[in-house]
């Protein structure tokens, strides 16, 4: 069963609906008593690092995701800031994030070559570590919209990357915990076979 966690913030119906053309079972989880039976969990987000992170605080699902992805090791994808929320700190604000992976968010720094921030649109990735969520998925094209990207202490982390003003990390690995700073679920059928992948895994 793959959980989407719902605390007000990401593309719940988005994920959902790509889950359930692929036939596979999910269900979109509110509250800790929902995420019993969960094998795999979809951490989505958008907006701003404090705001997400308070959102997930008040829903009261965060001691019971720590249980199930650091106790119970089960399979997690976070998404944009929902990846973002998995290190420990942002420029972006001042609350402390999950620490699943150590490390910090930082800041796009604005250089001179006319590239906007945030990042809005199409780019590449970059493989620099194995990574299974791209099995199968032959020059791909992802939708990123962002003006902060995941920075993590060990580069054993770092399974993608993409050059956007600078090269920032868009892909992170730690043992059954997996991110992306780009939307999949925007992302066409690129998108729908990274999250195919992450449910097969």
């Amino acid at each position: 069963m793959i959980s989407i966690i719902d605390y007000g913030l990401g593309n719940i119906f988005a994920f959902a609906n790509i889950f359930k053309d692929l036939n596979y079972d999910y269900k979109i989880v509110t509250s800790y008593k929902e995420l019993d039976g969960t094998d795999k969990i979809i951490l989505p987000g958008v907006g701003a690092f404090d705001w997400a992170i308070s959102h997930l605080n008040k829903s009261g699902m965060r001691e019971a995701l720590d249980e199930l992805v650091l106790g119970k090791k089960k399979q997690v994808l976070g998404v944009c800031v929902g990846m973002q929320m998995m290190s420990e700190s942002s420029e972006e604000g001042e609350l402390n994030g999950l620490g699943w992976i150590k490390g910090s968010v930082k800041k796009f720094k604005q250089n001179n070559n006319n590239s906007l921030i945030p990042h809005i649109g199409w780019n590449t990735v970059q493989l620099e570590n194995s990574n299974e969520l791209l099995l199968g998925i032959n020059n791909p094209q992802f939708y990123f919209l962002h003006s902060y990207f995941i920075s993590p202490f060990y580069p054993k982390n770092i399974t993608g990357t993409t050059d956007y003003n600078e090269v920032f990390v868009s892909m992170i690995q730690n043992e059954n915990i997996y991110g992306t700073q780009f939307h999949p679920e925007k992302s066409h059928s690129w998108g729908i076979k990274l999250l195919d992948n992450f449910a097969s895994i």
